[in-house]
């Protein structure tokens, strides 16, 4: 009899499936439901444009990216990303340095204001910078009659690109510091370190992933941007066209192959990109489940 019983309960317990567990039939569509969504709006496309730009044949391929035009929108991207991406990676060091390390008023206001440009349309970020530096305004009036121009020129496009991506590496580098706490720091400075010391080899080897992986979302954003770009760079061909704008000019020409081989260079670029980002993202997560047990104790012995 209590055999059976036990039979009976082995068999249940053989049976029971968790509470918040999915019946295989849910996990399976949920499943396809995620294939066809990236197949839809990720590999099909990204194949298209592939498919398109050698439609011509590999000698219009090279042509149409070998050209002066294009060469000279590859230069500037890749100009306004080198400045960019450095002048955005200092701030966030110091941004991130600042609201981990110090408490003071109107810190939440400074958090606020370093995410701004996330909650502005580029679009209208490019306008700002054309009402403020534009040669019909007083500053920008005044840089021009001093040979400085700014808008719809490099320094335009280097500007607005500087300004849509500069909280990128501050709000990857904030969470890092201050999961890491200060510890090593303190213990620096109490073993004589000085503070520039102690910041090259205490903090920045702390946080070297977590700024790794800003740098490369900041600079795959800064090579992509279109709107800020698009609107005080003038679409001057040979000079002031980025690849996203050069793109957009031969799609609009109707060169269609010529359009869509410059866009898989930028395609190549992304796919590189997310390479890089899952790549240093697991070494960041790591770093920071790391830091927690240790935060958790010394709250605990707090």
């Amino acid at each position: 009899m209590f055999e059976n019983f036990g039979f009976i309960a082995g068999a249940t317990r053989h049976h029971h499936r968790p509470a918040l567990a999915d019946a295989p039939v849910v996990r399976i569509a949920l499943i396809a439901l995620t294939l066809i969504f990236l197949g839809m709006f990720l590999f099909i496309p990204l194949a298209a444009v592939f498919t398109e730009a050698f439609a011509k044949g590999a000698s219009a391929y090279f042509a149409a990216i070998s050209n002066s035009e294009a060469r000279a929108a590859i230069r500037l991207t890749l100009t306004t990303a080198s400045i960019a991406v450095p002048l955005n990676v200092a701030f966030g060091l110091a941004a991130a340095w600042l609201i981990a390390r110090f408490d003071f008023r109107g810190k939440q206001l400074l958090v606020t204001l370093i995410d701004l440009p996330f909650s502005v349309s580029p679009v209208i970020s490019g306008m700002l910078f054309v009402l403020l530096l534009g040669v019909r305004t007083p500053l920008g009036g005044w840089l021009a009659d001093h040979g400085i121009r700014i808008i719809f020129a490099e320094p335009g496009i280097i500007i607005a690109t500087v300004f849509v991506t500069f909280p990128i590496a501050a709000r990857e580098l904030i969470p890092v510091m201050q999961a890491g706490g200060r510890d090593e720091e303190e213990a620096a400075l109490v073993l004589g370190a000085r503070g520039f010391q102690m910041f090259r080899r205490v903090t920045l080897p702390n946080v070297r992933w977590g700024l790794m992986y800003g740098v490369v979302l900041c600079a795959a954003r800064a090579m992509g941007e279109f709107g800020a770009v698009s609107v005080v760079s003038g679409h001057i061909r040979g000079a002031t066209n980025t690849m996203p704008l050069y793109v957009e000019i031969l799609y609009n020409d109707y060169q269609f192959s010529a359009a869509f081989a410059v866009a898989s260079l930028l395609a190549m670029l992304a796919i590189v990109t997310l390479a890089l980002k899952q790549a240093v993202g697991r070494r960041v997560a790591s770093t920071i489940r790391a830091a927690a047990p240790a935060e958790s104790i010394e709250q605990k012995a707090a």
